[in-house]
């Protein structure tokens, strides 16, 4: 049976006919090899769809599609996509002389059934070099989607490999390229969509079949993808409005939408002609796309749809925003997205915003809230603000919805909104819902339409995961404000009582400010050894900003910073000139701070930056700031954006933000042995054959013919189900894994004998499942590296002046906790977390044991007697949470210590058992030299006597003994020497029992 990529690629091609396409196989296409176009089918598709167009303006239509303006492939891709989703104009004469002129597509959007979808394996293309791809779709003879696979079954190569072949393309058959729209790379388990020219951590899985649930086994996102984009429909909407080119000072950038983005967006146009006045109340609902996961590229997507649909009569699509530095970053994206949303008009003043809305045309107006102001006139200010359009077909999309969409009170921005413009319909965009008291996101903008949560983007790599680092420096404050600190809001700079000035006044002391700038500047030089990055450090007030800009500058070997922040002249003393920046300073050193080369490489802030800013280099925040709900949430995305060789960001904590940030990560996740023995090969190749009837059971049983007799697209599923049952639970998995190397081990042995090689392929499909296993549970490739260098357990203590790190206290930095792992939620927060810190310790003590428990016995019984005994006492509450992870912790340190020793003493991890059972024994032995010579002649004559199931034969013990019983005579008085030779064969049964698969 052949188990390769072309199972996967053939189970590809089943599901893509299933979807009405066509399969062709690539060497019966009529083609010109250099050419990636089929002619015949597009012109086919020209004359059957443009019936009254002459055959001289078809074939110029012909020649537009097919010739593309630009030196390189990313200009001729973008002249191609615009061709493709805008169609061109066409004129020519007719027979009276009269100008003739049609816009023509070279796709039927409206009508997916009206186009040609061919699939075609195995595509020889002469370029550079000659490459054949693996498959490729044609829409109307255009080669559009180009998918590269590689082979499920082998352990050395994944979707990256893929991802790596797909770029040698570009290089080698660039023509190819100039028509491509989407790349599919896949290992057959993972099956990731991306634009040609991304980078693989902007490739992704395509996790939604209809939007609302989400299908999260790797092994079936083939079927996922295929099933979710490729039905013809949903296919021709992605490739017309989801997929666009961003031009950055002349170097092009493609991108194309996730499927939440798709589904998201979707959902909010079907909404939106639902509920539009005047038919519907004009709330067209909220999408909840979390911190980093390409809510402004949705809403420019959301934008280009609504501004093309006939029935909205070319619509005005307002873009409001809260604050201006959220508006000049969105305006920006716009204007980078201009082949979908078109030109955008920027309202510079209230009178520019009222000039533009008073406009009958349609656009898109950004603006921010607070420029619906009631004007001072002459005569004293407005009493309401005036009507400045009553259109139907005006839309508001609000950014961040948060407190100033509620200005619901007279003259508040909120009521004057609605009056300018009252017949106006409103969409919501949030990365953070506020739900407050008097503030409920749903009430002003109707239902959320979509959700997307911070778990769901880390778990899909649309974001990486944020790590929590503890660090607290105390505030030396009065108890009544550590009390009160629960309860303490975020407050404006010129508070001078009350608990915030408190905080801040503490949080400011010299002393503390020179402790954590040392300790900043200690842990950023440590993390930038492995990790290249910027960071950003968050303050309490401007004046703190300044004494830790003041503290850390001070330092030998600091790297350049900056302080961010608002400045007053005439307030703000003169030392803090050197902070102060118009408008285009600080643009530039926002320029300078986003670029990974720049040698800016830390920021301090206080607010500024902390919303609707993006420096995706950026990998750490040191907060030392209060912050709750969605202000903390979308400060610390800051650090969670997708970076090249960026594993994760990284949250360091000096002032105590655990707690507030466990309540918001809650609230906004919605969601070998030493050679072969000697043995009888009769007996063999009948344990053999007895193992594979095991491990065939293990699996469910199977007939080769039946399998072999299976198409495609059953193989896939019939696997999938297997590796489903096998993944079950760990002890499933572990079982399965270690029959199977059994039979493997007996396969090696005996494949010499003819009566093995019937059972060759049976074997080879059992192994292939071992490789499976393997990939999914330790995926290949540096995209996956585990980053070990952060360590992640919590701690808050107010008892010292020094900064306290539990995790570096006990040396648990192995621990991963991410911030929406429900293990934090509990450590951090929820009564009971202890039972969590107790949980993660007997986990990890308990898996070390199961490893060393075969290799020393009576050490491993010892252990586990004590963490059952510590455990027991915990749970009838006779030992407080505190004694009992210290107890736990030392255990912990007793194996490392065991570790340590086995270093010092010159032995073999499975050696030290024996030593310290002979060690044990001291008095007994008349040994001259050291004891860890006898360890190793004893270690030695067991292993060189071992054979298979030698536990069960009695005669095979017997030479053990015998053997042990040679080096020990002389060295043991006779009296003892059976006793010491018990102990040394049930150590050996224990680790050596399962030889020669462990040990």
């Amino acid at each position: 049976m052949s188990l390769n990529e072309h199972t996967a690629q053939n189970a590809a091609i089943a599901w893509l006919q299933y979807l009405g396409y066509t399969h062709i196989t690539g060497n019966t296409l009529d083609r010109d090899l250099k050419k990636v176009v089929l002619e015949t089918e597009f012109k086919n598709f020209l004359k059957t769809t443009y019936p009254n167009v002459p055959e001289t303006a078809h074939n110029e239509a012909f020649a537009q599609f097919t010739q593309h303006e630009g030196m390189e492939v990313a200009y001729r891709n973008q002249d191609f996509h615009r061709k493709l989703t805008q169609g061109i104009d066409i004129a020519w004469k007719d027979a009276q002389g009269n100008e003739k002129a049609r816009h023509l597509y070279p796709i039927d959007y409206t009508h997916p059934e009206n186009n040609s979808f061919i699939v075609s394996d195995e595509v020889s293309i002469v370029g550079k070099n000659s490459r054949r791809t693996d498959l490729l779709i044609f829409i109307n003879g255009l080669p559009l989607i180009v998918f590269e696979f590689k082979n499920p079954f082998d352990s050395t190569v994944g979707v990256e490999n893929a991802h790596r072949q797909l770029h040698n393309y570009v290089l080698d058959i660039p023509q190819l390229f100039d028509y491509n729209a989407i790349c599919i790379a896949s290992d057959g388990l993972e099956a990731l969509h991306g634009m040609y020219s991304s980078a693989l951590e902007w490739f992704a899985p395509w996790k939604s079949l209809d939007g609302d649930d989400t299908e999260q086994k790797a092994e079936l996102q083939l079927e996922t993808l295929l099933h979710g984009l490729f039905p013809k429909k949903t296919l021709l909407d992605y490739l017309q409005h989801f997929i666009f080119h961003e031009d950055h000072n002349g170097k092009i950038i493609k991108k194309g939408a996730k499927y939440h983005q798709y589904w998201g967006i979707s959902r909010a146009v079907e909404s939106s002609l639902e509920n539009i006045k005047p038919n519907g109340d004009g709330r067209l609902g909220v999408i909840w796309h979390t911190q980093g996961s390409g809510k402004s590229i949705s809403m420019a997507i959301l934008t280009g749809i609504l501004r093309q649909r006939p029935e909205l009569k070319n619509p005005t699509i307002v873009i409001q925003v809260d604050r201006s530095d959220l508006d000049q970053q969105l305006y920006e994206n716009f204007v980078l997205a201009k082949d979908l949303v078109g030109d955008v008009q920027h309202a510079e003043s209230t009178d520019d915003l009222r000039r533009l809305l008073s406009s009958d045309g349609g656009g898109v107006i950004f603006t921010t809230i607070e420029k619906f102001r009631l004007k001072d006139l002459e005569n004293g200010k407005e009493v309401q603000h005036p009507i400045l359009s009553e259109r139907y077909n005006l839309i508001v999309m609000a950014d961040e919805a948060h407190r100033t969409q509620y200005g619901f009170e007279s003259g508040g921005f909120a009521q004057n909104i609605r009056r300018a413009l009252p017949n106006a319909s409103f969409i919501g965009f949030t990365g953070t819902p506020v739900d407050g008291k008097d503030a409920d996101t749903e009430q002003v903008f109707g239902p959320t339409i979509h959700t997307y949560d911070i778990k769901q983007a880390v778990e899909d790599g649309a974001t990486v995961p944020i790590y929590f680092e503890p660090k607290m420096v105390p505030l030396n404050i009065k108890a009544k404000y550590t009390q009160e600190l629960e309860e303490v809001e975020e407050q404006a700079e010129d508070t001078t009582v009350g608990v915030w000035a408190a905080v801040e006044d503490a949080a400011g002391s010299e002393d503390r400010v020179k402790t954590v700038a040392k300790d900043i500047l200690e842990h950023f030089t440590a993390r930038t050894k492995t990790l290249d990055g910027k960071a950003m450090v968050v303050c309490m007030s401007r004046r703190n900003c300044v004494k830790m800009y003041d503290a850390l500058t001070a330092l030998e070997d600091c790297p350049e910073i900056a302080v961010i922040m608002t400045s007053s002249p005439g307030k703000d003393p003169v030392s803090w000139n050197t902070h102060m920046r118009t408008k285009d300073a600080m643009e530039a050193v926002k320029s300078r701070f986003k670029n990974p080369e720049d040698p800016l490489k830390m920021v301090i802030v206080r607010d500024m930056w902390l919303t609707g800013f993006d420096a995706p280099c950026a990998h750490t925040m040191y907060v030392d700031k209060i912050m709750k709900g969605h202000n903390l949430m979308q400060a610390i995305a800051r650090v969670n954006r997708v970076f090249e060789g960026k594993p994760n960001g990284l949250v360091v904590d000096f002032i105590g933000i655990s707690g507030f940030l466990a309540e918001a990560t809650k609230k906004y996740t919605g969601s070998g042995g030493a050679g072969k023995p000697t043995l009888d090969l009769d007996a063999a190749v009948e344990l053999c054959l007895e193992q594979l009837s095991i491990v065939k059971s293990l699996v469910g049983g199977f007939e080769l013919d039946t399998i072999n007799e299976m198409p495609a697209t059953e193989k896939m599923k019939w696997t999938t189900n297997v590796l489903n049952a096998l993944l079950k639970d760990d002890a499933t998995t572990e079982g399965y894994l270690k029959e199977e190397r059994k039979l493997s081990e007996l396969m090696a042995m005996t494949n010499s004998d003819e009566r093995i090689w019937e059972i060759q392929e049976d074997v080879a499909i059992i192994q292939k499942f071992r490789e499976q296993i393997r990939k999914i549970k330790y995926p290949p490739g540096a995209q996956r590296t585990k980053n070990d260098r952060i360590k992640d357990l919590i701690s808050k203590s107010l008892e010292s002046q020094a900064i306290v790190d539990l995790a570096a206290m006990y040396n648990l930095d192995k621990i991963d906790i991410s911030i929406v792992d429900d293990s934090f939620q509990a450590i951090v927060k929820d009564k009971g977390g202890e039972n969590i810190k107790i949980e993660l310790l007997r986990r990890i003590i308990n898996d070390e044991l199961k490893v060393r428990m075969s290799k020393n016995i009576k050490k491993g019984r010892k252990l586990k007697d004590e963490l059952e005994k510590v455990l027991g006492k915990y749970h009838k509450n006779s030992l407080d949470s505190i004694a009992a992870i210290k107890h736990l912790l030392d255990i912990a340190n007793e194996m490392k210590e065991d570790d340590k020793r086995t270093k010092e003493l010159g032995l073999t991890e499975d050696e030290l058992a024996f030593y310290d059972l002979l060690s044990a024994n001291s008095a007994l032995l008349n040994q001259s030299g050291p004891i860890q010579d006898l360890v190793h002649t004893v270690v030695a004559s067991v292993k060189k006597n071992l054979q298979l199931d030698w536990t069960k034969k009695e005669n095979a013990k017997a030479a053990i003994r015998l053997a042990v019983k040679k080096e020990l005579r002389g060295k043991v008085p006779f009296s003892e020497l059976d006793k010491l030779l018990k102990e040394v064969i049930e150590q050996a049964e224990g680790q050596y029992g399962e030889w020669p698969l462990l040990g």
